[in-house]
């Protein structure tokens, strides 16, 4: 891409000291000049920087002209061209898009998620009625200790209360029911 040459810069600084000092009537003046002068170029230059995405280029040129009009003060007037500032925020500008993605997983859309199994609760309910079948068959003594330690989740010690026998009771019951248990659900086709 050709820059202007020496014209052009005369160009450019006839204009940008034209449009100083800025007041808020020269504003439709400002974008319509800098839209005129730097458009075509610019996009050019970002359409490079985005692969070829016109959209995006198009996203980043407006941004960039927003950036120039903003900052038209702290511009140099004696500089031959506003490109290589242009050039530079524009750059920046697809860089920090870049990152901004990178850091975002990409949207995948509806597809994988119509596929996507989500649990319905039918499995727990299953396993709740398959075990409650398995306690069945255990011994009175075995099913009331695994009912107070298990489901009601107490403590060796608060079980031992609860049901009046020893500690050492509870804890070799609840071992032999425990093994009671895994053998009636193997049997059952139940693996753990």
């Amino acid at each position: 891409m050709a820059f202007p040459g020496a014209r052009g810069r005369t160009k450019a600084r006839t204009w940008l000291r034209a449009l100083r000092p800025v007041t808020d009537a020269d504003d439709e003046l400002i974008i319509a000049r800098l839209y005129e002068e730097y458009h075509d170029p610019l996009l050019a230059f970002v359409v490079r920087q985005t692969g070829g995405d016109r959209q995006w280029a198009e996203d980043v040129v407006q941004e960039t002209m927003i950036r120039a009009w903003r900052s038209l003060d702290q511009l140099d007037v004696e500089a031959g061209s506003l490109m290589p500032w242009l050039a530079t925020v524009a750059r920046r500008i697809v860089i920090d898009e870049r990152r901004r993605r990178g850091a975002r997983p990409q949207e995948a859309g509806e597809g994988p998620l119509e596929n996507l199994q989500t649990p319905d609760g039918m499995e727990d309910l299953l396993r709740g009625v398959v075990v409650s079948e398995a306690l069945k068959s255990l011994s009175p003594a075995h099913r009331e200790v695994l009912t107070e330690t298990v489901l009601r989740d107490r403590t060796v010690n608060e079980a031992a209360e609860v049901l009046g026998i020893p500690v050492g009771t509870v804890k070799s019951r609840v071992y032999y029911a425990l093994r009671a248990l895994r053998v009636v659900l193997e049997e059952m086709g139940v693996t753990p």
